[in-house]
């Protein structure tokens, strides 16, 4: 299964990936300069929930996608419950 974005749900991935990306860096920075623990810890889980939630929206997409396409499953030999087993184990890895 191939995944696919478009408009809207690509731009807000990406947002979402640029912030944590950004939030990383401030981490780096902020041990690096010997800032405060509590700072760079309250900064650490910005960062992880915006991994977090760019996570989830891929896995709500792909989801989204697998229901379309479960229509059509068995034209590349995948079965419906062959597609849901790898989301459930994709989603789960965000656990």
């Amino acid at each position: 299964m191939e995944l696919q974005f478009e408009g809207d749900d690509l731009k807000s991935v990406l947002n979402r990936l640029r912030r944590a990306q950004g939030q990383i860096s401030g981490v780096i920075r902020m041990i690096e300069e010997g800032r405060d623990c509590e700072d760079v810890v309250t900064q650490l889980a910005a960062a992880s929930r915006a991994l977090d939630r760019a996570g989830f929206a891929i896995i709500a997409t792909g989801l989204q996608q697998c229901l379309t396409d479960a229509e059509k499953a068995g034209s590349d030999g995948e079965t419906t419950e062959q597609m849901k087993a790898r989301l459930e184990k994709l989603f789960l890895s965000l656990a």
